[in-house]
């Protein structure tokens, strides 16, 4: 058992009383709980024992106060009233619930029979005489204590707890709410922010469930779409606004939402005014946008900005002002009872009731609609009529939840509608029906998904799938055409990427001329003399790969985007491979290995090896392309828009035409480490590796852009990379063979080479 009265022992310190105690309680036939925050704890309580908190000396807070009168009003209106519930009396419990962490007297009480709390007794057996509660005015709040009464299934009708996490029934199952959810404000925030084209935003919250909630949604609303939460904050009673305004201003955020409660509120637009703050657009969540203590705050701050907020209807409840009127109007003893519970105490009467009645409207009406349909579920299970209720039924809480789920009540509403009797409202355009039951009017409504429509004509109850060629986006009721794209021959990229591929060819000419007139100098020959225009030559017929990556995709321009570019790429790697071994063979392997040397001079194994190269990479080329060949493929998966035409390849089968140009890349980098300290004239190792390591890194960059990035223009990348392996090995090679023939023509001559070759031997030979 746990004994609620366990806290009124330490209850004794908050024991002072002002006013009467019928401000909080009313006897009555059935009761209703009432948790209101009259007091503010801002910071948090830290005890050593468990012990009550007194709320009546935390600060005041009157817009709480107003709501609070507001439910008393409510109750006292429906007592008056002989058609809601004749013969039956309303009563009420209301406690000052000032903090969410140290404050569960008043909560326990209200579940409490006799001053027992019996958590495992039978269902429906020695139950409170409460029959539904309502609060609390903050989620957490309402998260706080909602398990408690989840427990027993007593209805929690909050006034102002907007957290989504309230929705989920299974967790609280008598749990409702007369204000709207969080996410519906997110919505109207969002409509603002979209009606105004503003992308560049910061969302400062309190920090807690609510806040945290907010920030949640909207981040999930603002997905996929062109708006950016530049900077968000959650705020508490030790924020440095300073700080968070300097990192708003540092990065030009105009717009600010502040999703946090008026206490919170107060504290940041007070730093405002410190801190000047000036023109900027301010956005409020509904639980502060109608605050006049605020507003009075917002009007003395010079230049501020624009506001606007998201706010519940701000209905005037006739009798209220009457009601205040009297109430202000009746003597009090200064000497009343004594409260029978903590925190049933205010220390008001000091305040008018212009005070009250001009007080903060918000929230006031969903006070009023929370009473009002607990009376009328009261009125429905009691089968009330003209002549008074049903005065044998025994009332239980769940009953209460049951009409509550049921009731459709509309207050303060003068017309007559046309009623309607329908089993399930019409879908919304783009959402499908789903019979249940066996009549066809009975349906759910389910939304059709992306790539997918509805056709109420045809069938309402299927969505259809759009066809490869086609798309839609979810709630559709047609599909679009897919937007077909590939890179055309006028592009800017593919007329830039040819330019290059033709100044290439251009270059290599003038190479091939420029070596030709200076043919038996020692710089042509070092270089590879004859082989020069094999591979120049070689260059310039692999740069013919980069004219077929544009235009629509065909098989014939899929085969000839790498049949050009892996046959004679891999044959200029081989003449690289030939000129890195015989230099290394002349200074090194030659006096070693004689036989070689004389064999491979007799038998021109240079030629020998690049012919057997092109043969074998043709037969690996042709092998690959009888079994595997490259065809053209629609991409509908990247962008469901859009159908990327490309081409299709068998990474695997193409692993095979990879096969000598890895092995080239890897004897060259062998063959230039061995001749790393050959006479410089001679050592072609610097020149050779740099041209492998911007290969390789082009490749990279390539391979990391294709994984990122599958759209149009995927093709010029790769032709890019294409030109880019070609530029490599013309650039670095030859350029500066070119430089020593131009503009030094003291380094290319006979003598001069002599000389580098006998400092060598010199050097060798000690």
């Amino acid at each position: 058992m746990l004994y609620a009265d366990i806290y009124s022992k330490h209850a004794t310190v908050c024991a002072k009383c002002t006013v009467p105690e019928s401000e909080f309680q009313l006897e009555g036939d059935y009761l209703i709980g009432g948790l209101f925050d009259i007091h503010q704890v801002n910071s948090s309580f830290y005890h050593h024992r468990p012990e009550a908190i007194d709320c009546s000396s935390a600060p005041f807070i009157l817009s709480s106060y107003r709501r609070f009168q507001l439910m008393r009003f409510s109750v006292e209106e429906i007592n008056n009233s002989t058609k809601l519930l004749p013969n039956v009396s309303l009563g009420y419990e209301i406690f000052d619930h000032c903090t969410d962490s140290v404050n569960f007297p008043g909560p326990l009480n209200l579940i409490a029979v006799n001053g027992l709390i019996q958590p495992l007794e039978e269902p429906h057996k020695n139950l409170s005489k409460v029959i539904a509660v309502v609060g609390t005015y903050t989620s957490p709040q309402a998260r706080a204590v909602a398990p408690l009464f989840m427990m027993n299934l007593i209805p929690m009708v909050s006034y102002g707890a907007a957290s989504s996490i309230f929705s989920r029934r299974q967790i609280y199952p008598s749990f409702m709410r007369t204000v709207h959810a969080s996410k519906d404000v997110i919505e109207v925030i969002f409509s603002i922010l979209t009606e105004f084209n503003w992308k560049w935003v910061a969302f400062l919250y309190v920090d807690d469930s609510y806040g945290i909630d907010g920030l949640q949604l909207f981040l999930k609303k603002i997905k996929d779409t062109d708006i950016c939460l530049a900077y968000n904050k959650a705020l508490d009673h030790y924020s440095d606004y300073k700080a968070i305004f300097k990192q708003i201003n540092a990065q030009n955020v105009n717009v600010i939402i502040v999703f946090a409660p008026e206490w919170t509120v107060e504290e940041l637009m007070k730093s405002v005014k410190q801190i000047n703050v000036t023109n900027k657009v301010w956005i409020a969540g509904d639980a502060w946008s109608l605050n006049k203590k605020i507003r009075d705050q917002i009007q003395g701050i010079k230049s501020i900005g624009t506001v606007l907020g998201v706010a519940e209807p701000n209905m005037t409840i006739p009798g209220f002002r009457e009601f205040i009127y009297s109430f202000k109007a009746q003597t009090h003893c200064e000497n009343a009872k004594q409260q029978k519970f903590c925190n049933q105490i205010c220390h008001c009467s000091s305040l008018t009731a212009e005070e009250i009645i001009d007080a903060d409207p918000s929230f006031s009406f969903p006070v009023y609609s929370a009473v009002y349909s607990i009376a009328h579920a009261l009125h429905n299970i009691l089968q009330c009529g003209a002549y008074g209720c049903k005065a044998n039924i025994k009332v239980y809480p769940h009953m209460v939840i049951l009409c509550l789920l049921s009731l459709n009540l509309t207050l303060f509403k003068n017309c007559v509608q046309v009623p309607t009797s329908v089993c399930s409202t019409e879908c919304d355009v783009g959402y499908k029906k789903t019979q249940y039951g066996i009549h066809k009017c009975c349906f759910n409504c389910t939304i059709c998904p992306n790539g997918t429509y509805n056709n109420i004509t045809e069938d309402p109850y299927s969505c259809i799938n759009c066809n490869n060629t086609q798309w839609s986006e979810e709630g559709s009721t047609s599909c679009s055409l897919r937007v077909v794209e590939y890179t055309p021959f006028t592009d800017i990229w593919a007329i830039g990427i040819m330019v290059g591929a033709f100044i290439l060819v251009f270059i290599s000419l003038a190479l091939s001329v420029l070596f030709a007139l200076n043919y038996n100098t020692p710089v042509v020959k070092s270089a590879g003399g004859p082989m020069c225009f094999l591979i120049l030559g070689c260059l310039s017929l692999s740069s013919l790969s980069v004219f077929f990556y544009f235009g629509e995709p065909t098989v014939a321009f899929c085969i000839l985007r790498y049949l050009p570019f892996l046959l004679f790429f891999t044959v200029c790697l081989a003449c690289f491979v030939v000129r890195s071994f015989q230099i290394v063979c002349i200074f090194k392997i030659a006096a070693q290995i004689p036989k070689l040397h004389s064999w491979w001079m007799k038998y021109h194994g240079q030629w020998l090896f690049i012919t057997v190269a092109f043969v074998t990479q043709a037969i690996f080329l042709l092998i690959n392309y009888i079994y595997a060949p490259p065809s053209s493929k629609m991409d509908i998966y990247w962008n469901p828009q859009k159908i990327i035409l490309g081409c299709d390849i068998d990474f695997k089968a193409a692993l095979i035409s990879l096969v000598l140009p890895l092995l080239f890349c890897f004897l060259c980098f062998v063959f230039s480490y061995m001749g790393k300290d050959l006479p410089k004239n001679y050592n072609e190792a610097k020149a050779i590796t740099f041209c492998l390591l911007l290969l390789i890194l082009t490749w990279i960059i390539f391979a990391t852009g294709s994984i990122l990035y599958q759209g149009k223009y995927m093709q010029p990348l790769q032709s890019l990379a294409v030109l880019s392996s070609l530029y490599s090995f013309l650039l670095w090679y030859f350029f500066p063979k070119c430089y020593i023939i131009i503009f030094q023509p003291q380094k290319n001559t006979h003598h001069y080479f002599q000389n580098l070759i006998q400092s060598y031997t010199k050097t060798i030979s000690q």
